[in-house]
């Protein structure tokens, strides 16, 4: 017997046709998604995964800002605004509420008087409020014009029919190594944001800029839109998306599963339904459990790595719908080191 988990439920294709489990399949994926912006999809389609392996994926196509929720806010406007009007950052594996307190501390925070990033005569706080200055402000080679910005992007500075399209495989293919997560990121939530992988924050903190992170661990580039670095409890309960429940998954102890890796395995929170920490999770934050299955569990929210690496080989992220996938190529330049 071989188990699928799509969406919340762990479906059994005992002597089921092939095709018709892929369709099955896909019904369940489709309504896994059924809260992010789609713009098409999910469809079946033919892939070539980052090891060479051909084989069926799901594509989706989704907007590059969320639905149910308005992103924001990231940057106070002064230094006495309280959390409400700030997001959050990472201070030594933990998440900080970026507010007026915080942007007066810096200099303390990181043992550096040359942090300045409010006037000191207006309590005003110097932070990225066009496109330019994002454009600008938020690559790894900051203009030294934005130094001492807290740095923000608005959902509404991208294209109006902004999008990003995911090539994910329907079943993982092994891979010889493990597969990092700097180009394609770590997934996408059932939300239909980007997991990501870690942000560049040595080159962030380098040009004395907070690239600060909304309270659901999010923020917008003008490349991809917006996406997490983080998973907070906004992700804790998608159960107006599930389509059913395991006792498999109820057994196992695990909550709802929040994202669906670019690898094919199923995402699920930090931590396990009862609050205790999961054991025996390799480097790339995944575990084998039976009657599940290898799944991964996101990292704590402080500690800028949604996951580790991906177990089995990488489906593709593309910017044009009507492209194939073929992520060997981008492998290759990629050149991942081999497992040890």
């Amino acid at each position: 017997m071989r188990h699928f988990i799509a969406g919340s439920i762990v479906f059994a294709a005992l002597g089921t046709p092939l095709m018709a489990q892929e369709h099955t399949r896909l019904d369940m994926i489709k309504a896994f998604f059924a809260e992010a912006d789609v713009i098409s999809g999910p469809e079946l389609v033919e892939c070539t995964l980052s090891g060479g392996a051909e084989t069926t994926c799901f594509k989706i196509t989704v907007a590059t800002s969320p639905s149910a929720y308005t992103p924001g806010p990231w940057c106070p406007t002064f230094i006495n605004d309280g959390a409400d009007k700030g997001g959050i950052w990472f201070v030594d594996g933990k998440t900080v509420d970026v507010d007026g307190e915080f942007i007066k501390s810096l200099s303390k925070i990181y043992g550096d008087t040359n942090w300045q990033l409010y006037d000191e005569d207006t309590g005003e706080v110097r932070y990225t409020g066009t496109l330019e200055a994002c454009e600008a402000a938020a690559r790894p080679d900051v203009d030294p014009e934005y130094q001492n910005y807290c740095v923000q992007c608005l959902p509404e500075y991208m294209a109006e029919d902004a999008s990003n399209t995911y090539v994910i495989p329907l079943d993982p293919q092994p891979s010889p190594r493990e597969m990092p997560i700097n180009q394609t990121g770590s997934g996408l939530a059932y939300n239909g944001v980007r997991m990501d992988g870690p942000a560049p924050v040595d080159a962030i903190l380098g040009a004395y800029t907070i690239a600060a992170f909304d309270d659901c661990g999010g923020h917008v580039n003008p490349h991809v839109g917006y996406h997490y670095h983080a998973v907070t409890d906004c992700l804790d309960d998608n159960s107006e998306v599930t389509v059913g429940t395991s006792d498999a998954i109820t057994a196992a102890g695990l909550g709802p599963q929040i994202g669906i890796a670019m690898d094919g395995y199923p995402i699920f929170g930090h931590l396990m339904a009862d609050g205790s920490e999961p054991t025996g999770l390799d480097q790339c934050y995944g575990k084998e459990t039976d009657g599940i299955g290898y799944h991964y569990h996101v990292g704590e929210a402080g500690s800028n790595q949604i996951l580790g690496c991906l177990s089995a080989q990488v489906g593709c992220l593309l910017n044009d719908p009507n492209q194939t996938c073929d992520a060997s190529q981008t492998a290759q330049r990629r050149g991942p080191p081999p497992r040890d």
